[in-house]
């Protein structure tokens, strides 16, 4: 008997994030979404081993300049977070 199961948003996001990760790095996407570990929740199934994009210094420096980012903003988009 199968059980019908739905991503979660954070799954989501996980499948975006390997996608935006394969697209800078073009690299292929599939060894990518074949190693998640899904484990299900209340909110769906989640992928335990979610993919992490790093931006490199020039492409911060792009981004800054593209989109003209003020630099007394409150927030520090490249600001790194995983410490907290």
């Amino acid at each position: 008997m199968s059980q019908e199961m739905n991503m979660s948003n954070q799954a989501v996001g996980a499948v975006m994030m390997a996608l935006q990760k394969s697209l800078m790095e073009q690299s292929d996407i599939v060894p990518v979404l074949k190693e998640f570990k899904f484990k299900l929740s209340d909110d769906g199934l989640v992928v335990m081993n979610a993919p992490i994009v790093k931006f490199g210094d020039e492409f911060k420096e792009e981004l800054q300049q593209n989109f003209d980012f003020d630099e007394t903003s409150k927030v520090d988009p490249f600001e790194d977070r995983s410490k907290s």
